[in-house]
């Protein structure tokens, strides 16, 4: 699909076409919620790890739940959901309010769908194909958070999405990103279930704000703990010296000369 954005600026302005809105002039919120609180609790922890490791890196978007525009066609046909999360590389830091595919330049790398009993069929074939052939998205995963059985990865190869397969350690490595998707059993905001999960293709995971928190207490903990024993060590060493002082003393030596 040829879009407006494809034209040199000069162009759209000597045949006086319109140029594309901008994202302060495109609808930002079609008022649909998430499908459940785990849904929107699933987008959340994958947005907020990969915020806090985008932190040490000097460029890169990550959002969610918001409207990605890709073509005028699609804005007349008001066609707003974007993706449950997607990851862009090499773009400046910055808050949108939508990603805007002619304004910034680029599609995202990276889509995940969260698939639901009302969304899955459209997840897996309409949006597919969209991300496949308009956006040309990289690579795109789907996950249930209700059933984490169904998960499935692809990368784009020749225009075509092509099945990722798993590893020897059951996960996704993401070819632009190279990191890991994981399904991890644990705790998340208390509610203890399979969740989906970034990590580094070492093994770690990338942690959550929560998790972070704990690790500083810790780590503040363990030091405190440290010091204390240092200060013991110190007063069980001042103690046998004054012992030691003690019994020369008794033996008539001066312990000070």
């Amino acid at each position: 699909m040829t879009l407006l954005a494809d034209f040199p600026p000069e162009t759209v302005v000597a045949e006086s076409i319109p140029l594309p809105p901008t994202q302060d002039e495109l609808p930002a919120d079609d008022g649909e919620p998430m499908e459940t609180q785990r849904h929107a609790m699933q987008m959340s922890l994958l947005i907020e790890a990969l915020e806090y490791w985008l932190k040490d890196r000097d460029n890169g978007y990550v959002g969610g739940n918001m409207f990605v525009y890709f073509s005028m066609a699609q804005v007349r046909g008001e066609y707003f959901r974007g993706p449950d999360f997607f990851a862009v590389l090499n773009v400046p830091k910055k808050e949108r309010k939508s990603w805007v595919v002619w304004e910034e330049g680029k599609a995202p790398d990276v889509i995940i769908e969260l698939l639901s009993s009302s969304t899955a069929h459209r997840d897996k074939t309409q949006k597919k194909l969209v991300y496949q052939n308009q956006l040309r998205v990289p690579e795109y995963y789907w996950f249930d958070p209700w059933n984490a059985e169904d998960w499935a990865g692809f990368v784009l190869r020749d225009g075509r999405y092509q099945p990722l397969e798993l590893d020897t350690h059951d996960r996704y490595i993401s070819p632009n990103l190279q990191l890991a998707l994981v399904r991890w059993s644990g705790a998340y905001r208390e509610v203890n279930t399979t969740w989906l999960r970034w990590a580094t293709v070492e093994g770690q995971l990338l942690p959550t704000r929560e998790e972070l928190v704990k690790q500083a207490e810790q780590h503040a903990t363990q030091a405190e703990h440290h010091l204390e024993q240092a200060r013991q060590r110190a007063t069980q060493a001042e103690q046998r010296a004054e012992q030691l002082a003690a019994k020369l003393r008794a033996l008539g030596i001066n312990p000070n000369e």
